[in-house]
């Protein structure tokens, strides 16, 4: 018995290549999402350790997601949104000649959108 195997290994590649670029995208609006439901509008501030409140929405409308199209995704406030007051409460520390205590928002929404993340990447490849 004879056999023989011919194998694209150029077509494997794109195909990886595009699945990783799909995949990398619905990642970024993924953990895009989590995080925006973390955030509640709200006259009050969130107390230290919660993420910020936002009292006209504008937190939640400058988290953004880009794709460098091949490797990696970023997900997070837009400076041009909010400056550096997301980073403030992000991290803690001053904004405005005032001290902020740590309210973490996309830390937490990465952890909780891990497991998630990986069963993306199941059968991305066809």
């Amino acid at each position: 018995m004879k056999c023989e195997v011919e194998f694209d290994e150029d077509g494997l590649v794109a195909r990886i290549a595009r699945a990783g670029r799909d995949i990398l995208r619905r990642a970024g609006a993924y953990v895009r999402r989590v995080a925006q439901r973390k955030v509640v509008t709200s006259p009050k501030p969130s107390t230290p350790g919660q993420p910020p409140h936002s009292r006209r929405g504008l937190i939640k409308r400058a988290i953004l997601f880009a794709s460098d199209g091949e490797r990696s995704v970023l997900v997070g406030p837009g400076f041009n949104f909010v400056g550096e007051s997301a980073s403030a409460h992000e991290f803690g520390g001053k904004y405005r000649r005032e001290r902020y205590p740590k309210r973490p928002l996309m830390g937490p929404a990465l952890k909780e959108s891990a497991p998630r993340l990986a069963k993306l990447w199941r059968d991305a490849v066809k």
